[in-house]
């Protein structure tokens, strides 16, 4: 049997799993991401975590919040939740750590690797998977294979222009993107400027509507919407089987499944009316997964 280590840092927490080659989870823990202290530092901690697995890893796959090149195992450029990201030889720093081979991608496209792995997308060839939460990011597969664009920046879902974001700035820098709307900093904004009153979570808006709450309803609706549309034009220039939805904003139940799917469906080409679109089935598992599964290809 195989041992690889899986890893998803991301800018707030660093999750590792020790995962044989069957794709069993055999041990998973998290640590917090010192971001503020530097890459370095962000680099030592997934190491240590890699080491506290407690059991010799052949691999380490690592999937990383930013752009990034696979082929090199660099990032090429990341947002502030991680500071001075950009430029990190992520792959040849864990490489000289560890002393074992290291694979790196984004933090989306391992998740979707997961997902057609061993989740919900398991035996479909043309897939398209999209994260909701801080951010709105995606991941286009391909018999397996993940299409990153010429430069790597391939399946930045949330900067697509939608009706239902016009004129929002984003945090691009641009204006009317369905991010700016549908993330859920964006959600919870939108909620605390419409209904100035004490919330802690998104999951306590999603509570307030599940409750009949109005206000609460509308907020949801709204992203929701934005999203949708911005998936129903991706489909019908990608024309994937699947569409997967995950990330902590789609847990906020039917008062944001519903608005979503029904925008979805009304952008769609008639010849796409039966793309599905549903859960991931692995939730926080998925990128600690497909970074497994990215070291096992390593091995190969």
């Amino acid at each position: 049997m195989t041992l690889v280590a899986g890893i998803d840092i991301g800018g707030t927490k660093t999750a590792v799993g020790l995962v044989d080659d069957n794709g069993t989870l055999q041990h998973r823990h998290t640590v917090p991401t010192p971001a503020s202290d530097g890459p370095a530092a962000v680099v030592a901690a997934a190491v240590r975590a890699v080491r506290d697995l407690g059991a010799p890893v052949a691999a380490v796959g690592v999937g990383s919040a930013g752009v990034v090149d696979p082929e090199s195992g660099r990032i090429v450029s990341a947002t502030d939740a991680l500071p001075g990201w950009a430029g990190t030889e992520l792959r040849r720093d864990m490489e000289r750590a560890l002393g074992v081979p290291v694979a790196v991608d984004n933090d989306v496209h391992a998740h979707a690797l997961g997902e057609a792995w061993l989740g919900a997308a398991a035996g479909h060839r043309h897939v398209l998977l999209v994260a909701v939460g801080t951010g709105i990011g995606g991941s286009l597969l391909t018999d397996g294979r993940v299409h990153h664009g010429a430069r790597y920046v391939a399946g930045h879902a949330g900067h697509v222009p939608v009706p239902s974001a016009v004129g929002v700035p984003c945090t691009c820098g641009g204006k009317g993107h369905a991010e700016a709307v549908g993330s859920g900093p964006a959600l919870l904004a939108a909620y605390a400027k419409s209904l100035p009153a004490p919330v802690s979570s998104l999951a306590e808006v999603s509570a307030r509507a599940a409750g009949g709450e109005d206000t609460a309803r509308r907020v949801l609706a709204r992203g929701a919407r934005a999203l949708g549309e911005a998936l129903g034009g991706i489909v019908n220039m990608t024309d994937p089987e699947l569409v997967l939805v995950g990330g902590g904003v789609s847990n906020c139940g039917p008062e944001w499944w519903e608005p979503l799917r029904e925008a979805f469906a009304a952008e769609l080409l008639p010849p796409l009316k039966d793309v599905e679109l549903r859960p991931g089935s692995l939730g926080g598992d998925a990128a600690v997964l497909g970074a497994a599964r990215l070291a096992l290809e390593v091995l190969r």
